[in-house]
């Protein structure tokens, strides 16, 4: 069992992440933070929405599998009833690395969906969200990152 840092550390050290539930009508929404901000820092970062064919100016995939070249992990941002088909695609795709998006309610974490992973070999960050590890935090999210694990949103080992 790794703990959450090394977690984290472990899936934000790879270049190519798509990014889930990226919306067509951004303002705030979490998935399209996460996806701005990793692509700021340098990530080639992926947008999957099945409704849009274009997102933050970017082009948008309808799935993970329309990614050309595909990806070495995933952010699920959907509703968790929606987690259990992407963690079933990146199964088929060697897709070992998830991270369900959690900050505050469930987010997208499904702990069926995570279930189903971990049984088949991946790895799940089940809570929380990359933007409250280094290198792509900021302090906004540092301090959530504080308050939500002592609430459980976000786990202490995965």
């Amino acid at each position: 069992m790794e703990t959450i840092k090394q977690a984290a550390t472990h899936f934000l050290g790879h270049h190519r992440i798509a990014v889930t539930g990226v919306s067509r009508t951004p303002a705030d929404h979490g998935s399209n933070v996460v996806y701005k901000r990793l692509k700021e820092r340098g990530y080639e970062v992926f947008a999957v929405n099945p409704n849009a064919e274009q997102v933050e100016g970017d082009q948008c995939y309808p799935d993970l599998t329309s990614i050309p070249g595909g990806v070495e992990a995933v952010v699920i941002g959907t509703r968790p009833e929606r987690a259990q088909g992407t963690v079933e695609e990146c199964e088929r795709l060697g897709i070992s690395e998830v991270w369900m998006h959690r900050a505050f309610g469930m987010g997208s974490v499904s702990p069926e969906a995570t279930a189903y992973a971990r049984e088949h070999g991946m790895t799940v960050i089940d809570g929380g969200c990359p933007l409250m590890f280094d290198p792509t935090a900021d302090s906004g999210h540092k301090m959530m990152k504080w308050a939500l694990t002592m609430n459980h949103h976000v786990p202490r080992s995965v």
